[in-house]
């Protein structure tokens, strides 16, 4: 286990910590008493799809809404009393795009970077990774970006004051997957410097990229970990089933007398039975024979390892599409 995420035993180890916090918007709980801590130099991500929760979380931290209930401090500071302090050591991106679209992009970085007393030739060599792939663009219309660069533009817009904590909601929504995993290498480089980054996500592969990640669905933590841990906590043998007509297998999957659940994960379905002491062979023999029988012949079966999706599912406690609850 790396230093970023061992145990931390003091305070100055902790960049965030929320304790109980709650948010409501009429009957909706957007938050219901949720309570975790981020160490300094992490990348920790929470993931969840929309409606999870997220964006609420994120504003409370960027000090642009306050709780209900509970408490939340950043980099040691209260996040109602101290948010002006906070403000001044913390980058922010939201979800959507924020800049300026009609001013061009060295137009936008100039602005931000004066807001906070600094320039962009001083702080070159802080945003230099970044800048130097937005550079030649420095004339365009932030409009005129592509998502991908827009996003670029944002988290250099989110870097020139030199924070302490970068606070990034979803930002790779959107955004094409060569674009991504730029992205993201990017973050890496930045933990790397160590700075503190928090990011929201609803896309699972993206977990893998984090410390340690918060599964939130609901407004509620389902769990906190390691991406290898959380994907290993899976509480069932998987298996992989691949036929050539996945809809009619999951319908006829449905039907089947011993069957937990049944997802369609890309070209393969997800498959876990009810029995805990059956062997592979022997349900690989059975599941084939079966589908055949329901007209789907040449069915192969084989043990799967869970990833962090599965396991956010198997928390969740809803069964998908097709999936018979136990």
């Amino acid at each position: 286990m790396t230093a970023s995420v061992a145990s931390r035993d003091t305070a100055a180890d902790v960049a965030v910590a929320v304790t109980e916090l709650a948010r409501s918007y009429g009957d909706v709980k957007a938050l219901d008493g949720i309570s975790c801590t981020v160490g300094r130099g992490e990348i920790f991500g929470f993931i969840g799809p929309d409606g999870a929760g997220k964006t609420t979380l994120f504003r409370i931290l960027a000090t642009l809404i306050v709780p209900d209930l509970g408490t939340a401090t950043v980099l040691g500071l209260d996040a109602v009393r101290d948010m002006w302090a906070i403000r001044r050591r913390l980058g922010y991106m939201p979800g959507r795009f924020s800049l300026y679209p009609d001013l061009s992009v060295r137009e936008n970085l100039e602005f931000f970077a004066s807001v906070f007393g600094t320039t962009i030739a001083a702080e070159r060599e802080r945003i230099a990774p970044i800048w130097s792939q937005l550079e030649r663009f420095g004339n365009r219309r932030a409009a005129a970006l592509s998502g991908g660069m827009k996003q670029k533009l944002a988290l250099c817009c989110a870097l020139v004051h030199r924070p302490d904590l970068l606070l990034l909601d979803e930002p790779t929504t959107g955004v094409d997957a060569v674009s991504r995993r730029e992205f993201w290498d990017l973050l890496g480089d930045l933990r790397q410097g160590g700075l503190t980054v928090v990011v929201s996500t609803p896309y699972m592969d993206e977990a893998a990229r984090c410390d340690r990640v918060a599964l939130i669905d609901r407004g509620r933590l389902l769990g906190i970990d390691t991406p290898a841990a959380i994907a290993a906590s899976y509480p069932r043998p998987l298996y992989g089933v691949r036929v050539t007509d996945r809809h009619r297998a999951i319908l006829a999957l449905r039907r089947y007398p011993h069957v937990h659940t049944i997802y369609p994960f890309g070209d393969v379905l997800h498959y876990t039975d009810r029995r805990a002491a059956i062997t592979p062979d022997a349900l690989e023999h059975e599941l084939a024979g079966y589908l055949a029988q329901e007209g789907i012949p040449g069915a192969t079966v084989v043990p799967i390892a869970p990833s962090i999706e599965d396991t956010f599912m198997d928390r969740m406690g809803t069964p998908a599409l097709g999936a018979t609850a136990a």
